[in-house]
């Protein structure tokens, strides 16, 4: 009887040791499947969006104002105001144009060059540039935009998926979603939409 009865809670002392070690592996392979907050996997850090917001971004773009083209410039402006003006960082500076850039907080980058005629150096065309960090950020810029510039130049002359363009004096718009790959971007380009332009604002 005694016999019988040690049996038994060696049984079951047994039993209850398998279950034990069992519920542990089970609890570490759960915890080890689990990612980091930052991992590549869901594409964005600990401290939030890897995106501006396509409002503000198009915002930093075009300038706080809604003087001149874009960025408080018109055409017909001379270099000395696109360097007064103008509050990004240069990064070129020739004869014919100069160039500035601005990083964003999560790392898109903005560059606009300001070409200037041959004689006078004045305004005659303005580039941006806009590199993104990923093709949903591509697409709502590209809508924020289109509806920005539909409301100030009216219908788009063409409407094509990765491209559009307005013109109303004083300027002709295209706009260009150049993405390739896993590079994103949009290209903006801005020229007068004729030569008196510039002579008018050069008065």
């Amino acid at each position: 009887m005694t016999y019988s009865t040690t049996l038994r809670c060696f049984l079951l002392a047994t039993l209850l040791g398998f279950a034990l070690v069992s519920c542990r592996t089970k609890t570490s392979a759960n915890e080890d499947s689990t990612p980091p907050t930052d991992s590549p996997v869901t594409g964005k850090s600990a401290s939030g969006d890897i995106n501006s917001t396509a409002s503000g971004l198009l915002k930093t773009i075009v300038g706080s104002t809604d003087e001149g083209v874009i960025r408080g410039i018109a055409f017909g402006d001379p270099v000395s105001k696109v360097r007064a003006t103008e509050t990004f960082e240069m990064f070129e500076d020739s004869l014919r144009h100069v160039g500035y850039t601005f990083e964003t907080n999560q790392l898109e980058t903005i560059d606009v060059l300001y070409y200037f005629t041959p004689e006078g150096r004045m305004v005659d065309k303005i580039t941006v540039d806009v590199y993104l960090n990923s093709e949903q950020a591509a697409r709502q810029l590209w809508q924020a935009a289109k509806k920005r510039f539909t409301g100030q130049y009216g219908a788009p002359l063409e409407d094509k998926t990765r491209h559009l363009s307005w013109k109303k004096a004083p300027a002709r718009v295209t706009m260009d979603e150049v993405s390739e790959g896993k590079d994103y971007g949009l290209k903006m380009v801005f020229t007068p939409t004729d030569k008196t332009v510039l002579a008018i604002n050069f008065e």
